[in-house]
């Protein structure tokens, strides 16, 4: 079973994860480093150094500054983490599944809120994470540059074929399901 801590960082309340299999003494991995603040850097690496985790990767959902304006920290602190992402190190597309910290995610392509735009789901545990490309009753903007409103909608057309009770953990709000959203969200 995934832990996931969910902190709310900057000015934007942008949900950054750390996701391992076990609480403490393991590997983890980061999805989308938003810390901005000082106190908001602190914050998190109390809780990695309390717990004992080490991340090896940081997964990036987009590149809006919100969501990696922790990285340079992030990788200052740990200069060997890989970083999954459509422009980074470790290049993304629909075909790959990835091993990482003793955790299997898939990918999935999700351009619309912007071009770089990707989901990580981990199956074996039905959780999704999902950026900006879906939100608890809503979607990501598409009115920044690369944001697409018809692009959107055919990436939000490859999520609703999740399963129902997938859980969702977006990159600003609550948790959500799919099957939730297929009711709630205008959108879908």
């Amino acid at each position: 079973m995934l832990e996931i801590k969910t902190f709310y960082f900057n000015p934007y309340r942008e949900c950054t994860y750390i996701v391992s299999r076990c609480k403490s003494d393991c590997e983890c991995v980061v999805i989308d480093p938003g810390m901005y603040e000082q106190s908001e850097e602190k914050r998190f690496f109390d809780y990695i150094a309390h717990n004992n985790l080490t991340p090896t990767a940081a997964l990036i959902t987009h590149t809006h500054p919100d969501h990696i304006c922790g990285l340079d920290r992030l990788e200052n602190e740990y200069p060997d983490i890989k970083k999954y992402g459509c422009l980074y190190d470790m290049p993304l597309s629909s075909d790959n599944t990835v091993n990482e910290a003793n955790m299997e995610f898939s990918v999935i392509l999700t351009p619309g809120h912007k071009e770089d735009s990707v989901c990580f789901y981990f199956k074996e545990d039905d959780v999704l994470f999902t950026g900006d490309t879906l939100f608890q009753e809503s979607v990501g903007r598409t009115d920044l540059p690369g944001g697409d409103m018809a692009t959107l909608m055919d990436s939000l057309g490859k999520l609703i074929q999740l399963d129902d009770k997938t859980k969702v953990y977006p990159g600003h709000g609550y948790t959500t399901t799919i099957g939730y959203e297929k009711e709630n969200n205008p959108f879908l």
